[in-house]
């Protein structure tokens, strides 16, 4: 029987990365059926209900997932490297952010900042407990403090998500401290 843990995982594949592993499509604005979801997760080995699915979206400490207010789609909140759109509005970000990376990439950031990747934006926190945390996911952590008004003030655009992590579409590395 898989866990919870194994469980969040894969509706994170599916949700924002590979929804056609389980032959699912998502809507331009990164919503999918629940019921669809379900049968076809169920089909792949995956033991979900409505229920199961929210304890997750309820229980997961990064809130990476939104059901909707009926209950019958979910999305994940970003972190897509599938097109969606999930109506992020821009926002004015404090003075200073920070990214959470492993030490074997600071190289390349120093040479290219921070790029997007696979994925749709860059990825930053408001504290440094949060950054710390993503950077040990990579490997040994560091945390590089972005100048994130500074960048503002140069027109580069700021989207808060609903489970409160900043993106942008790229941070120079003339705006990192290292």
């Amino acid at each position: 029987m898989k866990s919870q843990k194994e469980h969040s995982k894969f509706l994170s594949l599916i949700l924002r990365h590979q929804p056609e592993v389980i032959q699912m499509s998502l809507s331009h604005d990164g919503w999918a059926d629940m019921g669809e979801l379900i049968e076809k997760a169920n089909h792949h080995g995956f033991n979900f209900s409505r229920e199961s699915i929210a304890e997750i979206v309820a229980t997961s400490d990064k809130q990476r997932f939104k059901i909707s207010d009926d209950g019958q789609r979910i999305r994940a909140n970003q972190g897509h490297s599938v097109p969606v759109d999930v109506g992020l509005e821009r926002k004015i970000p404090p003075e200073t952010l920070f990214h959470g990376t492993a030490t074997r990439f600071i190289e390349s950031i120093q040479a290219q900042g921070l790029i997007p990747g696979s994925r749709q934006y860059v990825h930053l926190s408001a504290d440094e407990a949060t950054a710390t945390q993503v950077g040990k996911r990579h490997g040994e952590p560091v945390v590089l403090s972005i100048e994130s008004a500074k960048m503002h003030a140069d027109g580069f655009e700021f989207f808060l998500s609903e489970n409160q992590v900043w993106l942008t579409k790229q941070v120079p590395a003339e705006c990192i401290k290292f």
